[in-house]
């Protein structure tokens, strides 16, 4: 799918799944990170983004990262035989933007097809699989059909 054609919201998870990735290794805040991100990182990853990919990018960044423990325990609750830790950074992260978009009311189809194209795209051939699975029991759990 090329870029361009892509809308502003599925760009913005791209760049907050980058932001998210690069948080975790760094331990910078989310606003520090997203100040780089745009400065720089995200021309060099061929990312063009306008005001409304910008703000979401960071909003889920910023959401995400306030609220990590708790999404963490969403997804630890559905992913039987999974520790959170022993999850690859891509699909942990991935399953966070998941989470966290269901608990903000964004609709369960959307999220999840969403969710499964970040991980086909930059995870392992099990990814898509793997985070489509869990953010379904993460929506059974909290009661969004």
């Amino acid at each position: 799918m090329a870029e361009e054609r892509r809308g502003a919201r599925s760009i913005a998870r791209e760049c907050a799944l980058m932001m998210l990735f690069g948080l975790e290794a760094s331990g910078e805040d989310p606003q520090s990170a997203a100040r780089d991100f745009f400065a720089g990182l995200a021309g060099d990853a061929g990312l063009t983004t306008d005001d409304d990919a910008r703000a979401y990018a960071r909003e889920i960044a910023t959401g995400v990262r306030g609220s990590v423990d708790r999404i963490d325990e969403t997804i630890r609750k559905a992913s039987e035989h999974w520790r959170i830790e022993r999850m690859s950074r891509v699909d942990r992260n991935v399953l966070r933007i998941g989470a966290w978009e269901l608990q903000q009311g964004v609709p369960r189809a959307v999220t999840i097809d969403e969710a499964v194209e970040l991980a086909k795209r930059f995870g392992t051939a099990e990814s898509g699989s793997f985070v489509n699975g869990i953010l379904d029991r993460v929506a059974e759990n909290l009661g969004i059909r």
